[in-house]
């Protein structure tokens, strides 16, 4: 067993005490709603992710037919980065929404850690995206020990972002990891965040060893996200959003897209974000999206437990590695 039932019924239970059975259909267009945490935001479960499939449109036609249809559907969370085609993302997100943008949820992501360096980086993205304001900014793609060392000192990054929510200029902060569940967790716990991005999937629940031997001198690091870094999360009321739902296509064809999906839609999370590099992928995860009911505990092991044995291991350790650009 991947992992024990103890564990996946405390994380059954978090579940079941922070996310409505079912979320709020938004009354025109269908799409259920969460509110994403303290935020007291409502946000679609599915997000519009701005990121390498969205830059897969090479057409800017199809890029701007690809958000707007997004939006008309029913998708208010749009989520870009600095980094995404160094600026293209953000770019194409300010030339498409116009007016549109005050009805949505626009989040980007900082890589800098340096203070000065961060503040620079976040006035290109707010000129990019051709707004005085953001709904959320996350510190992107914590690493380790180190790397959180960095944001939190003297001259880090979150001390720009503690004076950038005062001044409503960015409304709200967070951090987002997809490696290591147990550094995600120190950082919720030491800092005042309003939200946090975390790397979630079915095949990364437990401690399956699947994908491979370990290495010489590997160690298989223990948990996951869902129940290290997650319940910290809840028990602050943050706002949480759940990314690689897919594995970065790792996991397509090894389960049914639906299941996927649904799986991480039954977890206590507002929003799922995928990156949809054609219009067919958007329409469909948003049909599932308006048709999802909780996947139940007993189906969520199953599911996770076959994946997990398979292929977690291989997974874990292609996100230790991942630069996210």
């Amino acid at each position: 067993m991947s992992f024990s039932r103890r564990e996946f019924l405390e994380t059954a239970a978090l579940a079941a005490a922070a996310t409505p059975a079912l979320a709020e259909a938004d009354k025109k267009t269908g799409m259920p709603m969460r509110v994403l945490g303290r935020t007291g935001f409502k946000v679609s479960i599915l997000g519009f992710g701005g990121g390498s499939r969205f830059l897969m449109y090479k057409d800017e036609d199809k890029a701007a037919e690809a958000l707007h249809k997004a939006l008309d559907l029913g998708i208010n969370y749009v989520d870009s980065a600095a980094t995404y085609g160094d600026g293209q993302s953000e770019e194409r997100m300010g030339k498409f929404l116009g007016a549109r943008r005050k009805d949505i949820w626009l989040v980007t992501k900082l890589s800098k850690r340096n203070g000065d360096e961060a503040m620079r980086q976040l006035e290109r993205s707010l000129k990019l995206m051709r707004t005085d304001y953001l709904n959320l900014v996350h510190m992107h793609d914590l690493k380790d020990e180190k790397d959180l060392a960095d944001i939190e000192a003297g001259d880090g990054v979150l001390k720009v972002l503690y004076k950038l929510r005062d001044q409503k200029v960015a409304r709200n902060i967070g951090v987002t990891c997809h490696g290591d569940p147990a550094i995600l967790k120190i950082a919720l716990e030491r800092h005042d965040l309003d939200c946090t991005q975390m790397a979630l999937n079915a095949a990364r629940q437990g401690q399956g060893r699947g994908g491979g031997a370990l290495k010489p001198g590997e160690e298989a690091k223990p948990g996951s996200f869902e129940t290290v870094a997650l319940p910290v999360a809840l028990k602050k009321k943050m706002g949480v959003t759940a990314m690689k739902v897919f594995a970065q296509e790792q996991l397509v064809g090894k389960a049914p897209i639906d299941k996927l999906l649904r799986y991480v839609w039954s977890l206590p999370v507002a929003a799922a974000m995928a990156g949809m590099p054609k219009l067919e992928y958007l329409e469909e995860n948003i049909r599932l999206a308006k048709a999802f009911q909780p996947m139940p505990p007993a189906e969520m092991r199953f599911l996770s437990e076959n994946l997990s044995e398979r292929y977690k291991l291989a997974i874990d350790r292609h996100f230790l590695d991942h630069r996210d650009a």
